[in-house]
């Protein structure tokens, strides 16, 4: 498929820092990727870039075959931004900012049918400082969309919004995907990423750490079991070939932890063990690999080596 963003070894460092530690990636027509990360994992500042609002201090970007600071007339028309924050006119009403905002594109969508795309037509006359956060950023994707893009770039898009006008946004850029719209988006919420994403990269200290679909990323780490056996004294665990067993002593007795990647093999071994041995297992609970763990892994990994470089300083 036909790459519409090219990155190569991207960075971009503010001073000494730096925020973008030489990724690269790609995104294909029709594709929609994802960019993860816990605050100042570099996000913000990657789409900064491929959206032609900040130069790299190093490394190519291509969108649409063209660098979208250079070429930027010729790019800015074939692209929708969402800010994390829009900063648009408190006292122009919604119906006033769009037209406002059409006035920028080269060939705007009908003002009432972007309205209705994101359930703001009942708000048309009232003025942006009176919507709540959530309207406020339906407001914001709006004006990305206005213009028909072929590439969206969304930073956190729904932040704010309840959980039906969330998953109202979702299916409209599910089908905005459909019609074969590139979207990029950076989000807090994994469960959007899922739902959305056909690709995610998951970014710590300006690096993508792992890049991929939800299966392949699943895949980087094992399904977990867990359950807590009797203070008592309790036979040998059965042989679990391949799996990592942890053992704690808790007030509740000793809690167990398996980490493997044979769940089924190792849940249905464990569990008839206890029943042999007419066991309770309190507790019982048998995982299988997420994103979530995945995103939490990775997280925790920085925090220890920041711990100990903090503590060796």
């Amino acid at each position: 498929m036909e790459n519409v963003i090219e990155v190569q070894n991207l960075q971009r460092r503010y001073g000494e820092f730096t925020a973008v530690d030489g990724i690269s990636l790609h995104v294909a027509r029709g594709e929609a990727y994802g960019l993860l990360g816990t605050n100042g994992a570099g996000k913000t500042s990657t789409l900064e870039i491929l959206e032609g609002l900040a130069p790299p201090t190093a490394g190519e970007v291509r969108v649409l075959g063209m660098d979208p600071v250079a070429d930027r007339v010729r790019v800015r028309p074939h692209t929708g931004i969402m800010l994390q924050s829009g900063g648009l006119p408190r006292a122009l009403s919604v119906e006033e900012t769009l037209t406002m905002w059409a006035g920028t594109c080269t060939a705007p969508l009908p003002i009432d049918d972007v309205m209705a795309d994101v359930q703001l037509t009942h708000k048309r006359d009232v003025k942006v400082g009176a919507l709540s956060g959530g309207e406020q950023r339906r407001l914001d994707l709006a004006c990305a969309l206005l213009g028909s893009p072929d590439v969206i770039f969304l930073d956190e898009p729904t932040t704010g919004l309840d959980p039906e006008s969330r998953r109202r946004v979702w299916e409209l850029l599910r089908e905005l995907k459909s019609r074969g719209v590139t979207i990029v988006l950076t989000t807090h919420y994994l469960e959007e990423a899922e739902f959305l994403c056909d690709r995610i990269a998951i970014m710590h200290g300006g690096r993508i750490e792992v890049e991929g679909t939800t299966t392949e990323l699943a895949r980087t780490v094992p399904s977990s079991i867990e359950f807590v056996l009797p203070s008592a004294q309790v036979p040998e665990l059965p042989t679990l070939p391949g799996s990592l067993v942890h053992r704690s002593e808790t007030a509740e007795g000793m809690q167990v932890a398996v980490h493997t990647s044979r769940l089924q093999d190792d849940a249905f071994a464990i569990l008839a063990w206890a029943r042999e041995h007419n066991l309770e297992l309190t507790q019982f609970a048998a995982q299988p690999a997420s994103l979530e763990r995945v995103f939490h892994d990775i997280a925790e990994a920085q925090n220890t080596h920041t711990t100990r470089k903090d503590e060796a300083a």
